[in-house]
Protein backbone atom coordinates (compact mmCIF):
# COMPACT_ATOMS: atom_id res chain seq x y z
CA UNK A 1 0.00 0.00 0.00
CA UNK A 2 2.82 2.44 0.82
CA UNK A 3 4.26 2.16 -2.68
CA UNK A 4 0.91 3.00 -4.26
CA UNK A 5 0.37 5.97 -1.95
CA UNK A 6 3.89 7.31 -2.50
CA UNK A 7 3.48 6.88 -6.26
CA UNK A 8 0.18 8.79 -6.23
CA UNK A 9 1.59 11.54 -4.03
CA UNK A 10 4.52 11.90 -6.38
CA UNK A 11 2.23 12.20 -9.39
CA UNK A 12 -0.52 14.35 -7.85
CA UNK A 13 0.61 16.08 -4.63
CA UNK A 14 -2.42 18.39 -4.71
CA UNK A 15 -4.95 15.52 -4.70
CA UNK A 16 -7.38 15.40 -1.79
CA UNK A 17 -7.36 12.50 0.62
CA UNK A 18 -10.64 11.33 -0.90
CA UNK A 19 -9.09 11.37 -4.39
CA UNK A 20 -5.99 9.57 -3.12
CA UNK A 21 -8.12 6.93 -1.39
CA UNK A 22 -10.10 6.35 -4.57
CA UNK A 23 -7.01 6.11 -6.80
CA UNK A 24 -5.17 3.74 -4.44
CA UNK A 25 -8.20 1.59 -3.68
CA UNK A 26 -8.20 2.05 0.10
CA UNK A 27 -10.73 3.54 2.48
CA UNK A 28 -10.46 7.19 3.43
CA UNK A 29 -9.73 6.25 7.05
CA UNK A 30 -6.97 3.85 6.04
CA UNK A 31 -5.44 6.44 3.74
CA UNK A 32 -5.52 9.07 6.50
CA UNK A 33 -3.83 6.66 8.90
CA UNK A 34 -1.16 5.79 6.30
CA UNK A 35 -0.53 9.46 5.47
CA UNK A 36 0.00 10.27 9.14
CA UNK A 37 2.50 7.42 9.39
CA UNK A 38 4.33 8.65 6.28
CA UNK A 39 4.47 12.18 7.73
CA UNK A 40 5.73 10.79 11.06
CA UNK A 41 8.49 8.89 9.22
CA UNK A 42 9.51 12.09 7.49
CA UNK A 43 8.70 10.73 4.03
CA UNK A 44 5.87 13.18 3.32
CA UNK A 45 5.49 16.85 4.12
CA UNK A 46 2.04 18.46 4.26
CA UNK A 47 1.77 21.99 2.98
CA UNK A 48 -1.16 24.37 2.67
CA UNK A 49 -2.09 25.96 -0.61
CA UNK A 50 -5.09 27.83 -1.86
CA UNK A 51 -7.18 26.00 -4.46
CA UNK A 52 -9.49 28.97 -4.78
CA UNK A 53 -10.23 32.19 -2.96
CA UNK A 54 -12.74 30.46 -0.69
CA UNK A 55 -11.14 27.10 -0.01
CA UNK A 56 -7.94 25.97 1.66
CA UNK A 57 -6.34 22.73 0.51
CA UNK A 58 -3.26 20.66 1.21
CA UNK A 59 -0.37 19.40 -0.85
CA UNK A 60 1.33 16.16 0.13
CA UNK A 61 4.93 16.45 -0.96
CA UNK A 62 7.49 13.67 -0.89
CA UNK A 63 10.57 14.64 1.05
CA UNK A 64 14.01 13.51 -0.16
CA UNK A 65 13.70 10.65 2.36
CA UNK A 66 10.28 9.86 0.90
CA UNK A 67 11.65 9.75 -2.63
CA UNK A 68 14.42 7.41 -1.48
CA UNK A 69 11.93 5.22 0.39
CA UNK A 70 9.66 5.09 -2.66
CA UNK A 71 12.56 3.88 -4.80
CA UNK A 72 13.55 1.20 -2.27
CA UNK A 73 9.96 0.02 -1.78
CA UNK A 74 9.42 -0.13 -5.53
CA UNK A 75 12.60 -2.13 -6.03
CA UNK A 76 11.62 -4.53 -3.26
CA UNK A 77 8.08 -4.83 -4.64
CA UNK A 78 9.34 -5.60 -8.15
CA UNK A 79 11.82 -8.18 -6.87
CA UNK A 80 9.07 -9.91 -4.89
CA UNK A 81 6.73 -9.92 -7.90
CA UNK A 82 9.45 -11.36 -10.13
CA UNK A 83 10.06 -14.18 -7.62
CA UNK A 84 6.32 -14.87 -7.51
CA UNK A 85 6.20 -14.89 -11.31
CA UNK A 86 9.14 -17.30 -11.57
CA UNK A 87 7.62 -19.64 -8.96
CA UNK A 88 4.24 -19.57 -10.68
CA UNK A 89 5.79 -20.23 -14.07
CA UNK A 90 7.73 -23.20 -12.65
CA UNK A 91 4.54 -24.55 -11.04
CA UNK A 92 2.72 -24.30 -14.37
CA UNK A 93 5.54 -26.13 -16.15
CA UNK A 94 5.49 -28.85 -13.47
CA UNK A 95 1.72 -29.27 -13.85
CA UNK A 96 2.10 -29.52 -17.63
CA UNK A 97 4.71 -32.26 -17.20
CA UNK A 98 2.42 -34.11 -14.77
CA UNK A 99 -0.51 -34.14 -17.19
CA UNK A 100 1.69 -34.88 -20.18
CA UNK A 101 1.24 -31.55 -21.88
CA UNK A 102 4.81 -30.39 -22.01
Amino acid sequence: MSVAILRELSATPEASQRELARSTGVSLGKLNYALRALVDKGWVKVGNFSRSQHKLGYAYLLTPRGIEAKAKLTKSFLARKMREYDALREEIEQLKREVGGG
